[in-house]
């Protein structure tokens, strides 16, 4: 085998590609997160729990205490890795890595009632404290992200395929409440789930142990 004939490392950016990234992101409960520590420089991880806004990209809740707090409102990136391992050799299963603008949303901003909602849906006992002052959410934008999809299905992705695809657009935050409220026992719903979110491509649900995607009905499209 000739130099030229090597095997690439990296597949190219395909859409089942960019399906799978917003799978891991839309179906996360909760992402590792890496900041940069604004007074020693170097790198520091934690755990957040993570919702999605309706463009499908991640929303976290922080505290302002928390040291990772401090870290994006210092310098506004990060990095988040999603994917659960299962059984198994954990490097075995799918996982993504963002590299994100952290964008703070301001307590007055018209769109926090609607990011507070999808991520209550999601996790109810963060109603103990949503509301403190000392709370805030963070849109996580990404710029760039490592895929490994599974053994041999590596890639690297930009910022535009992160864009929604052609056809796909947000529900406005009336409407999707409107439907959640009159859609709570979908056909397809297993039992014990409840609505999370409205994806553009699929309709989030959750129990108390899972987080699944189904596809949304046709009269929902």
């Amino acid at each position: 085998m000739s130099k030229d004939d090597k095997p690439k490392v990296l597949r190219d950016t395909d859409d089942e590609a960019r399906s799978q990234a917003r799978e891991l992101i839309v179906t996360a409960r909760f992402a590792a997160i890496a900041v940069i520590d604004p007074e020693t420089g170097y790198p520091n991880s934690s755990r957040v729990l993570t919702a999605t806004d309706g463009a499908s990209q991640p929303v976290i809740l922080a505290s302002r205490l928390a040291a990772h707090t401090k870290a994006l409102l210092a310098l506004p990136r990060c990095s988040l890795l999603f994917g659960e391992p299962g059984k198994g050799d954990p490097l075995a299963w799918p996982r993504i890595s963002l590299q994100c603008d952290a964008l703070p949303v301001a307590a007055d901003d018209p769109e926090r009632p609607h990011l507070r909602a999808r991520f209550l849906r999601r996790h109810p006992k963060a109603a103990l404290y949503v509301d403190f002052p000392d709370f805030l959410f963070f849109r996580l934008r990404p710029v760039a992200a490592s895929l490994n999809g599974g053994f041999g299905r590596a890639y690297a992705l930009q910022r535009e395929d992160f864009d929604l695809p052609e056809g796909l657009t947000a529900l406005s935050w009336e409407a999707e409440n409107q439907i959640v409220d009159s859609t709570e026992s979908l056909a397809e719903m297993p039992a014990g789930f409840r609505i999370a979110s409205f994806e553009p491509d699929c309709i989030v649900i959750v129990s108390k142990e899972q987080t699944r995607r189904i596809n949304r009905p046709k009269h929902l499209t």
